[in-house]
């Protein structure tokens, strides 16, 4: 969902820096003296407190849910937080702000930068907006990812990509039992399955096979990973649906979420995933075309192109 584009007061802003990087590190720094020369506070932090890790919940379980990310000196007065890293960086943040409703502006100082919207060339612009409150916000799905053993939760999570649970090692085929909502539970025979938000289907879901959802769509994707099945396909359905996965193996499974958080999860657990009530909220400076990220970031739709070799200019013939 987009939001208007209006001018807006900025009086406070956060700043979210990937510390392990010196290239956002020199960024934030000519970025804070810039917003303090036009008379905006600026909190910085670092964007590990977003970088949840690894456990096993049988010794470190998650008691404060998903809201232990945000950082104690961020709150809801600031007018929007900027993002320095790449986007591990911007799934990090995105945990760090959605509980609390601050839009996040994504600058790109990492590789791909799918989920970037505005890159080091364009700083000295990119800040003038941010200075005079103009922009846009979009909203897109996180989901809540909770792992459950009877009525005690032991870790929790948010996810903006997906959540992805397999065997030690991946190429152990296992069943899963997977009931969406109200609907009769399914089995499934795979070396794992993936939950993803529309976000996250250019991410992990598409290496395994499912297809791209535009951000708009209100829906959840889940695609088995390797399946032991002609039957077994990627499926997509309504977010209001809640979804939990028992682990149908006598083995403990490995669960990642967004690449970057996890856990082990027994046969005595399960694991619930909920579309979560807070969005994370990305600023946008201008029109998001999602088609054209696509086409730039994946190389999705680029025209055929006339192979070397034949003369440039493609053949007469027929192709067979």
């Amino acid at each position: 969902m987009m939001g208007t584009s209006s001018d807006r007061s900025v009086p406070r802003v956060g700043l979210i820096v990937n510390d392990g990087k010196t290239l956002a590190l020199a960024t934030a720094e000519a970025i804070e003296r810039r917003l303090i020369g036009a008379g905006i506070e600026v909190v910085r932090v670092s964007s590990a407190s977003g970088v949840v890790g690894f456990a096993n919940p049988d010794q470190h379980l998650r008691a404060k849910g998903y809201s232990a990310c945000v950082p104690p000196d961020f709150n809801r007065e600031l007018a929007l937080a900027l993002v320095l890293g790449g986007d591990g960086t911007v799934l990090s943040a995105a945990r760090q702000t959605a509980p609390i409703g601050v839009p996040i502006l994504t600058i790109n100082t990492g590789h791909l930068g799918f989920l970037a919207e505005a890159y080091l060339k364009d700083l000295e612009a990119v800040l003038e907006r941010v200075v005079a409150g103009q922009w846009t916000v979009e909203e897109r799905t996180m989901l809540v990812v909770s792992v459950m053993r009877g009525d005690q939760r032991r870790w929790e999570v948010l996810c903006l990509n997906e959540m992805a649970l397999h065997r030690e090692p991946l190429t152990s085929m296992c069943h899963f039992e997977i009931a969406i909502g109200r609907h009769a539970p399914v089995d499934i025979a795979a070396d794992g399955v993936i939950l993803s938000t529309p976000t996250g289907s250019t991410a992990y879901a598409l290496s395994a096979g499912g297809p791209v959802i535009t951000p708009d769509c209100p829906v959840l994707q889940l695609t088995p990973i390797a399946a032991h099945s002609l039957a077994s396909r990627a499926l997509v359905f309504s977010d209001r649906e809640p979804v939990t996965v028992f682990p149908a193996t006598p083995e403990r499974l490995m669960m990642v979420v967004d690449g970057s958080a996890g856990c082990y999860v027994w046969p005595e657990d399960r694991v619930l995933v909920r579309r979560s009530e807070q969005p994370v909220r990305f600023v946008r400076l201008a029109d998001h075309e999602f088609f054209q990220v696509l086409r730039n970031k994946l190389g999705w739709g680029l025209p055929h192109v006339a192979k070397p070799g034949n003369g440039g200019g493609g053949s007469s013939e027929a192709s067979p």
